[in-house]
């Protein structure tokens, strides 16, 4: 009986030492999994023809845009503000009461009139030595004290009127005939008319591409037609916030069919590059600090970073990482790992 159970420990061990050694020939741990050979679709890259250009929002501005207000307070005496019409450059738009100023100015006269004559009778006595020096100039020195009052009462007077500072459109009044105004109310907006600037913002990029004189065109919602701008000049700064780099250029010819404040999609054209790689936008796969693709290298999957460039529909520049002549994957790029074999189903 126990003759019967040796010999059946010892054919399962021989079973078992037969399994161990079908099952992992080498004897190092279990047997190593390998991938799977993907098929997917890939881009030849080769250098093209890339047309540079950058589509950024902007606004239509008025060339000169003002918000008046008087400069001193008081009850307005006269009001001439037209909505919506045109004013000339130094035009009455609202006057405020001024007679208290107008009756101070009106006794500096006499007074100043009656100090001429004195400073004059001592100039005359000064010569034959009828007078000291010190009363002569005591009496000089009060003339020019009125003439101070008077100008300081003209300058207060000049206050209470309101005049156009150019020529330009007047919008909606915000005041009425009789209306008691400080310098703190805004009493209207006057803008410039017939010229409009145009403001946008183009990435930090491209910051280097812009050029004072160079023409944008720009479309407005709603309309079909193009208009052209002139760049005039850029801020000397990057925006930290935003990292772009704001732009000003004057709209070209004239400006009757847009408003300002208006929406504008701005077209920038940056040149043409005759050796720019391009490939599909979904071929790159985006990082935390960097971006990727998957090229195919000696049949296996190579992950190689990237630094992008311009833009285009469905398309982007590739300026570092790649070269031409490398085959990169277009679909399938969740499943693919570094070094696993691939092959491609269709190349364009």
């Amino acid at each position: 009986m126990i003759k019967k159970h040796v010999l059946l420990f010892i054919s399962l061990g021989l079973m078992a030492s037969a399994c161990n050694k079908n099952g992992n020939k080498s004897g190092v741990g279990p047997a190593r999994a390998s991938y799977n050979v993907v098929s997917v679709e890939g881009f030849l890259v080769k250098p093209a023809t890339l047309t540079a250009t950058v589509t950024a929002s902007g606004t239509l501005l008025p060339l000169e845009e003002t918000e008046l207000h008087p400069e001193a307070s008081g009850r307005v005496v006269h009001l001439n503000l037209p909505e919506g019409k045109t004013v000339r450059k130094g035009d009455l738009l609202v006057k405020i009461f001024d007679q208290d100023l107008q009756t101070q100015l009106r006794k500096l006269e006499p007074q100043l009139k009656q100090a001429e004559i004195t400073e004059q009778r001592l100039a005359d006595l000064l010569k034959v030595k009828g007078v000291s020096q010190q009363e002569y100039d005591l009496a000089a020195l009060q003339i020019q004290t009125l003439k101070s009052e008077m100008e300081l009462v003209r300058i207060n007077i000049a206050k209470t009127e309101l005049r156009a500072p150019y020529d330009g459109i007047i919008g909606l009044r915000k005041i009425s005939p009789g209306a008691y105004v400080t310098p703190a109310t805004a009493v209207a907006t006057i803008r410039s008319s017939g010229a409009l600037k145009l403001d946008f913002s183009i990435p930090e990029k491209y910051s280097g591409l812009i050029r004072v004189g160079q023409t944008v065109s720009f479309s407005t919602e709603g309309s079909s037609k193009t208009w052209s701008a002139v760049v005039q000049a850029t801020e000397q700064s990057i925006a930290a916030d935003t990292r772009n780099l704001q732009v000003r250029a004057l709209v070209r010819g004239g400006a009757g069919d847009l408003l300002p404040g208006a929406f504008a999609e701005v077209s920038l054209s940056l040149g043409n590059k005759s050796q720019a790689l391009l490939i599909p936008s979904q071929a790159i796969i985006p990082q935390a600090r960097d971006k990727k693709v998957f090229v195919a290298r000696g049949g296996k999957v190579q992950s190689v970073t990237v630094k992008t460039g311009v833009r285009q529909s469905g398309m982007v520049e590739i300026t570092e990482g790649l070269s031409g002549g490398d085959t990169i994957a277009t679909t399938g790029i969740l499943f693919l790992r570094p070094d696993m074999p691939m092959k491609f189903s269709k190349v364009e």
